[in-house]
Order: structure tokens, then C-alpha cells, then sequence
């Protein structure tokens, strides 16, 4: 059996869909279809030099990798190295292939640290450390049963609860909020600039992004906290983000654009919830496990320095 890396053909339809599926497989918590991922290919800016690669065996896709830049963050030049594969296809040395080809595309694009995305697994960590990744902080996916949500709650005096919906005519203010929790958010790569018009395509426009179920808390006309909902039309629910803006901040008002949306969601036909959080994220992990979330897998970011 002979293993190929390639990088996908743009618009091929069968790559985009052996590509999903790859990564449904290994990540079956986080939600995406083909035509996100084609998205996502049309829309990632140039600076970020996206390479999404495949590793094929007699003509079937059985890894994936998002290859990159970290374009937008301070300091030296940083790339990203996501390698999935499929959990029925392993030993067949497409990790190491898909590695050694990210690495090679991203040392000549001059990047000298490289962060990376992998399970909390033996057999994961395992890998990652024998091609000279060291462990870095964590972060849990969590499932939720739409069946059995709280209680609704009630909205306090002075609280208005929209949708992304009801921004339409101008979703600023919303960017706003993104940009400002988004800041606050833990990580090594340090905090990105987030930009008007990149978010609108990376966040507004995606087609993931359902502004019907993302809900957001407005105090005095001015939007405070929200919760940012991603649907993929099987019934699977995602949050993108939740925050809080600084001054609004130890008032619940998260978790009670959070609750209404996961109870709109419902509604709406959707039976499972899916998010994910920093394992120092102690605010949301809690706000998370009021709602009956519970850690379905962890990923751990490794981080190799280069040269």
C-alpha cells in the first residue's frame, strides 16, 4: 500500500468530502461539512498561506492536515500543524507524511514555531512528542443532550435578549463584542487583532453561523454578552463563543443568552450541543457543567520550535 500526500483540489468535491471525513471521524464533537470546508478554503486570507493536505492510500483519504500561518499574531513568525486521521486507518505512516510535508511548506515560509492540536491520548501524544512537539495547555470538547437542559430562565429587569439576526443592517457592534472577549481568551500565540472585514467573512458570513440561534444580551442598547451558535442541518449544535464584555462582567448574562439559545435550538429540531473550553477557562467550565456538559475528549497543544 502506498501512501500520498497532496494538497486538496480546490472545488473537487470528493476531496472536500474525504476530507470531512477524516475529520468527522477523528473529531466527531466538532462540527463542520463539506461545503464549510469549501468556505473556509475561498475565504482564508492570503497572508495565512492555508494548505489544507491529504494523505491517500489507493485512492481513499484516509489523513488530513490544516496547514498555515498565524498571520495576524505578534512576534515571530508562527504556523499551524493540525494532523487528523482516520482512527480506522492508523499505522499506515500518513501522520508522519502529513507532518514532514507541513513542516517542510512552513519552514519555507519562514515560520519558527509551530503550534499543534492533539487528542489526550496515548498513541497521539506519543507521536507528537517523537516529532519533537512539547506539551502545551489543554482544552476539553463537551457534549450536551438537548433533552435534558435546565429550567429556562427568566430575563432580569433592564436585559433585552436578541438574535445576530435582529444586527443584520449593521453587525458592528457585535464584532465589537466578539473582538473585545475574543482578547481575553488564554493561549501562546498572544491575542490577534481581529478585524472588521475578516470577521465578517470568517464569522458573519460563514455557513455554519446560524443567526437565528446566536443570542446576545443587550443592556441600555448596548450589546453585553452573547453566545454564538453553529448548526450544520443534522440536528448537531455548536457554540463558537461565548462572552462577556469587561464592564458587564459577574452578572450571568453568558449563561443566560446561552440557556435561551440552547432552548431555541431545541425548538429548532437540534438534539445534541457541542463547545469547547480552555481547561483554565474555570468561568465557562462552570457555566458549561450548569448546563449538564460533559467532557467527551481533550486536546492538548503541543508547540516545536524550529531551527
Amino acid at each position: 500500500m502506498t501512501v500520498i500526500v497532496r494538497e486538496i483540489g480546490p472545488g473537487v468535491r470528493a476531496d472536500l468530502e474525504g476530507f470531512a471525513t477524516v475529520r468527522r471521524k477523528a473529531l466527531p464533537f466538532f462540527i463542520l461539512t463539506p461545503d464549510s470546508l469549501a468556505y473556509d478554503l475561498d475565504h482564508y486570507p492570503a497572508a495565512a498561506h492555508y494548505r489544507p493536505l491529504v494523505a491517500e492510500a489507493d485512492g481513499e483519504i484516509i489523513g488530513s492536515a490544516q496547514v498555515g500561518l498565524l498571520h495576524e499574531n505578534p512576534g515571530p513568525s508562527q504556523g499551524f500543524v493540525n494532523v487528523y486521521t482516520r482512527p480506522d486507518r492508523t499505522r499506515r505512516g500518513a501522520g508522519t507524511l502529513l507532518v514532514r510535508a507541513a513542516e517542510e511548506y512552513l519552514a519555507g515560509l519562514g515560520a519558527t514555531r509551530l503550534l499543534a492540536w492533539v487528542l489526550d491520548e496515548p498513541a497521539n501524544r506519543a507521536f507528537a512528542e517523537a516529532h519533537g512537539y512539547r506539551a502545551g495547555r489543554s482544552a476539553h470538547f463537551l457534549r450536551l443532550d438537548l433533552a435534558r437542559l435546565p429550567p429556562l430562565q427568566e430575563v432580569p429587569p433592564g436585559v433585552e435578549l436578541r438574535t445576530a439576526a435582529d444586527f443584520a443592517d449593521d453587525p458592528r457592534p457585535l464584532f465589537e463584542l466578539d473582538a473585545e472577549t475574543t482578547a481575553d481568551e488564554p493561549g501562546e500565540a498572544g491575542p490577534a487583532e481581529l478585524n472588521y472585514d475578516t470577521w465578517l467573512d470568517d464569522t458573519w458570513r460563514h455557513p455554519l453561523t446560524d443567526r437565528a440561534l446566536t443570542t446576545i444580551a443587550v443592556v441600555d442598547g448596548r450589546p453585553a454578552a452573547f453566545t454564538a451558535a453553529r448548526t450544520d442541518g443534522t440536528g448537531r449544535y455548536g457554540t463558537g463563543m461565548t462572552g462577556t464584555a469587561r464592564a458587564f462582567r459577574g452578572r450571568g448574562l453568558a449563561k443566560l443568552a446561552k440557556n435561551h439559545s440552547l432552548h431555541r435550538a431545541r425548538e429548532a429540531g437540534c438534539t445534541e450541543a457541542f463547545t469547547g473550553n480552555d481547561t483554565g477557562n474555570g468561568p465557562m467550565l462552570a457555566i458549561n457543567k450548569w448546563f449538564g456538559y460533559e467532557i467527551c475528549a481533550t486536546e492538548v497543544r503541543y508547540v516545536r520550535e524550529l531551527g
